[in-house]
């Protein structure tokens, strides 16, 4: 068996006798690091490094990095690990002390069907240890990847992840960095793929102490909703570069992650003359073992079809709005770039990845949004009725399945499921879970209450929560209820309409195995024609690269719904009502 360790160029790194300490802080004339109390002075090594090894300094010793004008310590920014939160001091972590058990190698892309959880609420537990006993009913439904929403420590114990402020550090109220392996090295031999989020555009907004010794790795030049934009193109910007491609080696190598998805690209603001995202790519590309199968997935609401050249996916959230438009009925927000003509919306994204190609975007103040796509493979999109952002951001957090008819929520699935594009599922979309996936997060006081209040108040304007009393109800996102309301419920699955929804997933993934997985094992399929045939109902057709022609007529009108899949114009997979 094996062990893993990536040698990063920073932070705290082993070695036979000690450990070599490494800072970036190009804002400081001095530096020092402190081991379980005692001070050394780090050595200077040039446009802003500093360095010092230090004999007898083994795993599990605590440090921290002071300044002489700072009267307070500061964490590693590379830390590998945080057991008492992002104010304490980081722990010098041994990544050898994890013997891996499966010898693992991943999956093609084309077999891939993702499932995203949050670690927290994926269980009552909550851990990455109890994660490892409901993998098998994963892999019994069907599902070949899970994707995990980020670990990188935030403030607090509670969180989506996407406010994390030490991306190396896997979240200690979950587990150790060793039950982190342990999740992965168990679900590698189940079969299962293992993605992790990776979030590259901001830090979160308690923890983040970089501002005081390396403020050089943001700027004003740009910025975000988050604030000043990550410093991706200035002039110290390589080093800034360095620690977000070090970190996606990290997970793929010490924690033999079989893919990353890079969280908002669009907001990863770049004008240098090699963008941040093709040196990103290619790093990757040529720092992981050549056997592996690896696979980099994006976020970018910019529609930028370029990219997929160089990344495996993204995530389609074209496909998403216009399913639930017709499925669920809402038009508000950015649904009303779709309500024009949802159908013809729903059949270009089924056919060409993108609906928006460059068209004028009503929800964007008229900009042009897209980039060409038709001629890109089916694989190059993921698509999705559910995911944590189009459940969690909602003010109850409500899931399709109680937003929707059941006939059209079932439509859609035997939609998503069956497309030659790579289908994800949300945690318990398989069983149409009661549970909501509520927004929460555990700041300190005075910033939680600006959460709090910042929560409801973005929800004013919308006409549902115009009364404050409404508002009033939206769950505190900083109560720890709202996290344990968000926890699946896994006794409920194997009943009622729980189990009828559980049997039709198990059904289509096993067909999609039969009959999509192996063309698309030959070669990409190609949308090749798509209509709207009227205000609710589409037609598409695919061709694989054997030649065979694949066509789904979908209507999505509430209890009226139905699908009718063929292939070479033989149906294989019919639901619901009578379609054209």
């Amino acid at each position: 068996m094996s062990t893993f360790a990536w040698s990063m160029p920073f932070g705290a790194e082993l070695h036979t006798d000690g450990t070599r300490f490494r800072l970036w802080a190009p804002g400081r004339a001095d530096a020092h690091v402190v081991v379980d109390g005692s001070s050394h002075a780090l050595a200077p090594r040039g446009e802003g490094w500093y360095e010092r090894d230090l004999a007898g300094v083994g795993a599990g010793a605590r440090y921290a990095f002071a300044f002489p004008d700072l009267d307070f310590t500061v964490p590693d920014p590379a830390s590998r690990f945080q057991p008492d939160g992002v104010h304490a001091p980081s722990a010098v972590v041994d990544p050898r002390t994890y013997t891996w058990q499966t010898r693992w190698a991943g999956r093609p892309w084309h077999e891939i069907v993702l499932y995203e959880l949050h670690v927290g609420t994926f269980t009552p537990e909550g851990t990455y240890t109890a994660a490892i006993a409901k993998l098998d009913a994963l892999v019994e439904v069907g599902i070949t990847a899970i994707e995990l929403m980020p670990l990188a420590q935030p403030a607090g114990a509670r969180n989506w992840g996407y406010d994390g402020v030490y991306p190396f550090a896997p979240q200690a109220a979950y587990g150790r960095p060793d039950d982190l392996k342990a999740l992965i090295d168990a679900a590698h031999a189940r079969g299962l793929c293992v993605f992790l989020d990776v979030v590259d555009n901001h830090f979160g907004p308690e923890g983040n102490y970089l501002h005081a010794y390396a403020s050089a790795f943001f700027t004003e030049r740009h910025h975000t909703p988050w604030g000043a934009a990550i410093a991706i193109d200035a002039p110290q910007g390589a080093s800034v570069r360095e620690f977000f491609v070090q970190n996606a080696l990290y997970w793929l190598r010490e924690y033999r992650f079989d893919g990353l998805r890079f969280d908002a690209v669009h907001e990863i603001k770049d004008d240098s003359t090699r963008p941040f995202l093709d040196e990103l790519a290619a790093r990757v590309r040529a720092g992981v073992e050549p056997e592996r199968h690896i696979h980099l997935v994006l976020e970018n609401d910019a529609n930028e079809a370029h990219l997929l050249d160089r990344y495996d996916a993204q995530w389609n959230d074209d496909l998403h709005h216009a399913v639930h438009l017709l499925t669920a009925g809402e038009h508000d927000g950015y649904y009303r770039d779709y309500a024009d003509a949802p159908a013809r919306h729903l059949a270009r994204a089924l056919a060409e990845g993108f609906a928006y190609q460059g068209e004028v975007s009503v929800h964007r103040e008229g900009a042009a949004r897209g980039e060409p796509s038709g001629e890109l493979p089916t694989t190059a999109f993921v698509d999705f009725l559910q995911n944590h952002d189009q459940i969690g951001n909602r003010a109850f957090g409500e899931r399709i399945s109680a937003l929707a008819p059941p006939a059209a929520v079932r439509a859609a699935t035997a939609m998503l499921l069956l497309a030659p594009a790579v289908p994800m599922l949300f945690m318990g979309e398989e069983w149409a879970a009661s549970t909501p996936f509520l927004f929460f997060s555990d700041f300190g006081a005075e910033l939680g209450a600006a959460v709090t209040e910042g929560r409801r108040r973005e929800f004013a304007a919308w006409p549902a929560f115009s009364d404050p009393l409404t508002r009033e109800r939206i769950p505190d996102p900083q109560d720890p209820a709202t996290m344990r309301a968000s926890t699946l419920r896994w006794d409920e699955r194997d009943r009622g309409t729980h189990a009828a929804a559980l049997a039709q997933h198990r059904e289509l993934l096993a067909l999609r195995s039969r009959t999509i997985v192996p063309r698309l094992a030959i070669g990409a399929a190609h949308g090749e024609q798509w209509d709207a045939l009227d205000e609710r109902t589409v037609r598409v057709r695919w061709r694989f690269a054997d030649g065979a022609a694949l066509t789904v007529t979908l209507r999505l009108d509430g209890e009226r719904s139905g699908v009718r899949w063929e292939l070479d114009d033989a149906p294989f997979y019919t639901l619901g009502a009578s379609l054209p």
